[in-house]
C-alpha cells in the first residue's frame, strides 16, 4: 500500500526508522556502561513490614545512590504495586538494545549485596527482572529531512537516558508545540517554515534536558569518598529545607546547583515552568503575519 502525505513525523521512539533517513544513513547508539534491571512487588508486601511500609505510604520517588549504580523506586496503579529500576554497570557484550531481555536475579542482588538493609528487603520480594541496557546518541543537527517532508519528535530526535526522568514529558511538550504551531498552517507553503519554527522552539530546551539527564548519571553514582560525602550533605541539606518548606517555614538555603538537581530551584523552574502553548503563541505573535504573507492570494 502506499500512502500519499504533504508530511509525516516520525514519533517512532528511540529504535527510529524515521531518523536513519533524517540522518542519512544508519545512526547507531553508542553504550553508556550502564544497564537496568526492572522489577514490580505488589505493594502489600511492602505493607506487611514496619521499614518498608513507608515506601508506599508516603507518595514520594525514593532513589538510594552507591558507587557505579542508583535504584529508583517508587508505587504504581494507585499505590497497588511498586516499580524498582536499579541502575548498574553493564558487563554484557553487544550494543542491542532491548526492554524485554531477562535478568539474572542472583545477578542482581549480587550487586547491591552492601546497599542498605532497605534494598535487601525489596530485592527479596524480586523473583525475576528485566534487564535493559542503557544506550546512548548525540543530539541531531537537525530534526527536519533535508526535503521538508519528515520531521521527528520525542526520543526519535532527542533520546534521554532515565536518570532525570523527562523523556515522555520532552515528547509532549513536542507534539504540543507541533501541534499548535500547525493549527495555523493554511497552504502547502508553510509547512517547512512551520517545521523549522517548531525546531527552533524546541531544540535547545530537549538538547538541554539531555545534557542534565547524563549529569545525573555522573552525580548519582560517585565512588564512596570525599566527593560522594559533599554531594550526600549537599542532598541532605536541600531534603531538610524542603521539608521546612512544607511545614510551612521560610526556606534558609540558596539552592543553585545543589547536587539534587531536583532542589535547584532555578533548574525546577526552567524544567517544570514550561508552557508548550504559550511559548508557540509567542512566536506566532512575533513571526505569523510574516508567515502569512506566504499565503497565495485568491
Amino acid at each position: 500500500e502506499v500512502v500519499s502525505a504533504d508530511l509525516i513525523i516520525g514519533a517512532d521512539g528511540v529504535k527510529s526508522v524515521t531518523r536513519e533517513y533524517v540522518v542519512g544513513g544508519p545512526d547507531k547508539p553508542r553504550v553508556t556502561g550502564d544497564a537496568a534491571y526492572r522489577a514490580i512487588i505488589p505493594a502489600e508486601k511492602l505493607l506487611q513490614d514496619d521499614e518498608l511500609k513507608p515506601l508506599v505510604e508516603k507518595m514520594e520517588s525514593n532513589i538510594w545512590m552507591g558507587p557505579g549504580g542508583h535504584i529508583v523506586g517508587y508505587t504504581i496503579r494507585a499505590k497497588k504495586e511498586f516499580n524498582l529500576v536499579m541502575v548498574h554497570p553493564d558487563e554484557a557484550e553487544g550494543g542491542v538494545e532491548s526492554w524485554t531481555a531477562e535478568g539474572n536475579v542472583d545477578k542482581m542482588r549480587e550487586n547491591y549485596k552492601r546497599w542498605s538493609t532497605t534494598v535487601q528487603k525489596l530485592l527479596a520480594f524480586v523473583p525475576s527482572t528485566l534487564d535493559w541496557k542503557l544506550m546512548d546518541r548525540d543530539p541531531l543537527p537537525s530534526w527536519i529531512h533535508k526535503d521538508g517532508k519528515l520531521v521527528l519528535l520525542g526520543d526519535s530526535c532527542h533520546p534521554m537516558l532515565p536518570y532525570r526522568a523527562q523523556g515522555l514529558a520532552m515528547a509532549i511538550e513536542d507534539a504540543a508545540v507541533l501541534g499548535n504551531i500547525f493549527s495555523h498552517c493554511s497552504d502547502r507553503s508553510q509547512i517547512l517554515p512551520l517545521l523549522y519554527a517548531y525546531q527552533s522552539l524546541r531544540y535547545d530546551r530537549a538538547t538541554a534536558t539531555q545534557k542534565s539527564s547524563s549529569l545525573n548519571r555522573y552525580i548519582f553514582h560517585k565512588p564512596d569518598g570525599p566527593e560522594q560525602e559533599d554531594r550526600d550533605r549537599d542532598m541532605r541539606a536541600a531534603m531538610e529545607d524542603a521539608l521546612r518548606v512544607a511545614r510551612g517555614e521560610p526556606s534558609t538555603l540558596v539552592l543553585a546547583g545543589n547536587a539534587n538537581q531536583w532542589a535547584d530551584k532555578t533548574k525546577s523552574d526552567i524544567q517544570f515552568g514550561y508552557d508548550a502553548d504559550e511559548e508557540t503563541e509567542k512566536w506566532w505573535l512575533a513571526n505569523g503575519n510574516r508567515l502569512m504573507t506566504l499565503v497565495p492570494s485568491i
